[in-house]
């Protein structure tokens, strides 16, 4: 029986430290801020639900030839003062660094115009993401644009709801994590953050 417990206690030990290097890792993606760091300026497109589509040249756009885990982007959150570095696809090689671009059919990037969809571990980066609000301005920078988005509807849905990555007209960008945030296991639900496109250009101060 004492061999047991110590077994039992090793085997937590291990547990915690795979757990613990796994968090570190991803928060590594997030930091705060500095003061003035997200600037509007006169270089720059602003948009309308009427010619979004029309302002991003798709024939133009850069195809994406990245590796999965590859760093792509910068996601800028200025309400709750947070940046985040986005990788490219939404497996394992992703999501342990931090935030994924999800990578399918009916998904884009930024320059494609399309719906742009990004996901995170609740329970490290992307539990921030339940303070943002109706309203709240989201940048990404990608590819040597910045685009910035309105947030315009937040909601609470189940794990299994398929209307959530489909195909958008309009340069769309959802966030996605799973949800409760504070849930103890696998999470039955997701909270999801969707936004418009409002402005693309220099946006971001180095």
């Amino acid at each position: 029986m004492k061999k047991l417990g110590v077994a039992f206690i090793l085997i937590g030990i291990s547990l915690i430290s795979v757990f613990g290097y796994q968090y570190w890792l991803s928060i590594q993606s997030v930091s705060t801020i500095e003061e003035d760091n997200v600037v509007k300026n006169n270089n720059h497109q602003h948009f309308t639900n009427e010619n979004a589509t029309k302002l991003i040249n798709i024939d133009e756009a850069k195809t994406p030839n990245y590796e999965n885990g590859d760093e792509v982007a910068k996601l800028v959150m200025p309400s709750i003062d947070l940046t985040f570095d986005v990788f490219w696809g939404t497996g394992e090689e992703a999501l342990s660094q931090g935030v994924g671009m999800y990578v399918s059919d009916w998904t884009t990037p930024p320059d494609l115009g399309g719906h742009t969809v990004l996901s995170g571990h609740r329970d490290t980066v992307f539990k921030p993401v339940g303070e943002l609000n109706d309203g709240d301005s989201i940048y990404v920078s990608y590819q040597g644009e910045d685009y910035e988005y309105e947030i315009n509807k937040i909601w609470i849905t189940d794990e299994d709801d398929d209307s959530v990555i489909v195909e958008k007209n309009e340069p769309t960008l959802t966030l996605s994590t799973c949800y409760p945030f504070q849930f103890i296991g696998s999470a039955p639900e997701r909270y999801i953050v969707q936004a418009k496109l409002k402005n693309k250009g220099d946006l971001l101060n180095d």
